[in-house]
């Protein structure tokens, strides 16, 4: 592997250890939040799945290679210096580097079956390392209320198109997937008692102060930003818009509020240089 695909390999191990199991790439969103209480979401483009990616499994396999043996110098007891290695004493090395494989072959054997099982419970009780992982976790998907499209497009990325309304008189989060118990929302808006509405978009923003892990993988990514993810990681790239006739208290976009049609409207362009995720506080009706 070159270095962009080891540094990527190591990423994603680290990535799925901090719950980023699902990533965005490339997508557009959209919020529409009224002040009487009523709310649209919507969100089209792409979401990785790092467990189901080439990534891990080329971490997988990486970690279960075989070594080989090589001889330890042998030096003189008289002299000190360098000399040739024995018969006998090449044996010895051999059957010790023998037996210490033997001993890290046998940990790694249960630390692989661990770590698959550790994936597979993040995954929902879907293996990972099925063949038809990939269509069960799309399947997932589409029996739940909102995904619109689920498309399979290989190594771990789904094109998906996700819309939904109702009425804000609960926390709202996306994605949320039946059985995966860790993922870093997309998106949430999370009700106050005094009527305000706090909206953050942890996911989309790779910056290390929000997060070293993705921090990391914003400096690898960009640094292969040319390529179109060459080192093997998604590559964020969307926009997100928040149309509302509520009252706006607080936001972190580059040129505040703009007019709309039915209020005003706040948008945030995001990518591997983001330095803050998005945020808004909208007062809307108790």
């Amino acid at each position: 592997m070159n270095r962009s695909i080891k540094i990527g390999a190591a990423l994603a191990a680290l990535l799925l250890l901090a719950g980023c199991l699902l990533m965005p790439g490339k997508f557009t969103s959209d919020i529409t939040l009224r002040k009487d209480g009523t709310f649209s979401f919507a969100y089209k483009g792409d979401i990785h799945v790092l467990a189901l990616s080439k990534l891990a499994a080329e971490e997988r396999a990486r970690k279960s290679a075989n070594a080989e043996f090589e001889p330890s110098t042998c030096y003189s007891d008289e002299s000190g210096d360098e000399r040739e290695c024995t018969s006998d004493e090449l044996a010895e090395q051999k059957q010790t580097w023998e037996e210490d494989v033997a001993a890290s072959k046998a940990a790694a054997a249960e630390k692989k079956k661990s770590d698959e099982q550790m994936m597979k419970t993040m995954l929902g009780g879907i293996d990972p390392a099925d063949p038809q992982a990939a269509q069960e976790f799309a399947n997932l998907l589409r029996r739940q209320r909102g995904w619109k499209s689920v498309i399979d497009k290989g190594d771990g990325r789904f094109e998906v198109e996700y819309a939904i309304t109702g009425r804000l008189d609960h926390d709202f989060s996306f994605p949320t997937v039946e059985k995966l118990p860790m993922i870093t929302p997309f998106v949430t808006m999370i009700r106050r008692a005094d009527g305000g509405v706090r909206i953050d978009a942890p996911a989309l923003t790779p910056a290390a102060t929000a997060n070293p892990i993705m921090g990391m993988a914003a400096a690898a990514a960009d640094d292969q930003s040319e390529k179109a993810g060459g080192n093997g990681m998604p590559i964020l790239d969307g926009t997100l818009t928040l149309t509302t006739d509520g009252e706006i208290l607080a936001n972190n976009t580059d040129e505040g509020p703009a007019r709309a049609p039915t209020g005003k409207a706040l948008r945030w362009k995001v990518n591997v240089r983001t330095k803050e995720a998005p945020t808004a506080l909208i007062r809307i009706n108790p």
